[in-house]
C-alpha cells in the first residue's frame, strides 16, 4: 500500500530544503576578522601620548649627552670658584637677553600707555594699529637695546647676586647668615642691581625713546645711542639712571627675596627633600617659585617704572631730576603711576619665572645645583 503522505526525500527534492524534522546541518563559521576600535579617537590620542613620550625620552638623553660633554670640558665646578661666577653670570645674560626681547612688543604697549593713557584701549588695538601703520617690525620696535641693554643687566645681576650673597654671608658667619637671610637676600639682591642698572641705563634711555615716539628716533641701538649724545652729550645716557635704580633695585630686591623664600617653602611642603627631584621637577619648581615672585616685583617697582618712561620721554635738557619728577607727578597725579599694571603683571610674572627657569637650567646643565632650598633643619636624612 503506497504511503499516505510524501516522504522527507520527495519533500527535499521539491522544494530544495529540509523538514523541520530532518537533521541540522551545521552552517560554516564565518573567518574571524579583527576587532572593532569602539573608541578610535581614543586610540589616536594614546599613540599621540605614547610618540610624545618617546620625543621627550630622546631629547632628555641629547640633552643629557650635551650636558656630560659640556661638563667634561669645563671640568667639575667649585661652588664660588671664578668659573661658578663665570657660570652664574652666563646664565643671568641668557636668561634676562631672551626674555626682555622676546616680550618687546608687550613692553613697547605698554610704554606707550605709560606715557599717553589714552593712546590705545588695549593691547591687541595696539598691535593692530602698530602692524598697520609700521608693518611687523614695528611690533619689535625696540628690540635691539632690550636685548643688549637686558643682556649686561642680567650678567651683572645674576653674578652679582651670587657673589654678594656669599660675601656677605662671610661677613655675618654661618649662624648670623642662617638667621637672617631674608636681610642676606636683599642685601646682596640690592647691591647687585645697583651695578647692574649702570650697565643698563644707556641702552634702557635708547629702548625707551624708540618706543615712544612715533615714528621712532632711530633705527637701532648704535643710531639712537649716537643721535642722544649728539643732542645731551653722554649725561643724556644716563638721566634716567636715579629713577632706574628707583625702579629696579626694589624690583630686585624683592625678585631675589621672595623666590628664595617661595621655593624654600615649596620643597618645606613636598616629600622628601629637594636631592629627591629630577632636574625637570627642580626647574618646574623654579618656573613657579619665579611667576610668584614676579608678581610681587611688578607690584612694588610700578610707579618707578612709569616714571622711568615719563621721564626719558619728557625731561627736558638740563631740567634737573627733582623738578622733573615734580612737574611729571603734578600732570599725571597718584593714579597715572599704576597706568598699564595689569600688562606688566602679566609681562613682569612670566618674564621672572622663565628667567628664574632658564638660570636654573643652565646650572644644571653645568653640574651645578639650582637656586634655593629647604633649610638644613627641615632636611631629611
Amino acid at each position: 500500500m503506497p504511503p499516505l503522505f510524501p516522504t522527507q526525500g520527495t519533500l527535499h527534492d521539491y522544494f530544495g530544503f529540509s523538514s523541520p524534522l530532518s537533521p541540522q546541518q551545521r552552517q560554516p563559521e564565518p573567518s574571524p576578522k579583527a576587532p572593532r576600535a569602539l573608541f578610535g579617537a581614543w586610540s589616536a590620542a594614546d599613540d599621540i601620548k605614547s610618540k610624545a613620550s618617546q620625543l621627550s625620552n630622546e631629547a632628555q638623553k641629547e640633552y643629557q649627552k650635551a650636558s656630560e660633554k659640556a661638563q667634561a670640558k669645563t671640568g667639575k665646578i667649585e661652588m664660588y670658584s671664578g668659573k661658578f661666577y663665570a657660570a652664574c653670570i652666563t646664565g643671568g645674560l641668557l636668561a634676562c637677553g631672551v626674555t626682555h626681547t622676546a616680550v618687546t612688543p608687550l613692553d613697547l604697549v605698554k610704554c606707550r600707555r605709560q606715557v599717553d593713557s589714552k593712546m590705545y584701549k588695549g593691547n591687541f588695538e595696539a598691535w593692530g594699529k602698530i602692524g598697520r601703520a609700521e608693518g611687523f617690525r614695528g611690533v619689535f620696535t625696540g628690540w635691539s637695546p632690550t636685548f643688549f641693554g637686558y643682556s649686561i643687566q642680567g650678567a651683572l645681576k645674576y653674578g652679582g647676586y651670587e657673589y654678594f650673597k656669599k660675601f656677605y654671608g662671610d661677613l655675618a658667619g654661618e649662624e648670623a647668615a642662617q638667621k637672617y637671610k631674608t636681610g642676606l637676600y636683599l642685601a646682596a639682591s640690592a647691591s647687585a642691581e645697583f651695578f647692574a642698572d649702570i650697565g643698563l641705563c644707556p641702552l634702557e634711555a635708547v629702548k625707551v625713546r624708540m618706543q615712544t615716539t612715533i615714528p621712532p628716533f632711530a633705527t637701532g641701538t648704535f643710531s639712537g645711542i649716537s643721535a642722544i649724545t649728539a643732542k645731551e652729550g653722554t649725561a643724556g645716557l644716563f638721566k634716567g639712571l636715579y629713577p632706574l635704580w628707583g625702579r629696579q633695585i626694589p624690583y630686585t630686591m624683592m625678585k631675589f627675596a621672595s623666590f628664595e623664600t617661595i621655593v624654600e617653602m615649596m620643597y618645606e611642603r613636598l616629600p622628601g627633600q629637594k636631592s629627591d627631584y629630577g632636574k625637570g621637577a627642580q626647574t618646574a619648581v623654579s618656573f613657579g617659585g619665579g611667576y610668584i615672585a614676579g608678581i610681587l616685583c611688578a607690584i612694588v617697582s610700578h610707579p618707578a617704572d612709569v616714571m622711568v618712561s615719563k621721564l626719558n620721554a619728557n625731561r627736558q635738557p638740563g631740567e634737573a631730576f627733582g623738578a622733573a619728577t615734580g612737574r611729571i607727578y603734578r600732570d599725571i597725579g597718584f593714579s597715572g603711576l599704576w597706568n598699564g599694571l595689569s600688562v606688566r603683571i602679566f609681562m613682569i610674572g612670566t618674564l621672572t619665572g622663565l628667567q628664574w627657569m632658564i638660570y636654573d637650567s643652565f646650572k644644571l646643565f653645568v653640574g651645578l645645583p639650582t637656586t634655593g632650598a629647604a633649610p638644613p633643619q627641615q632636611q631629611k636624612s
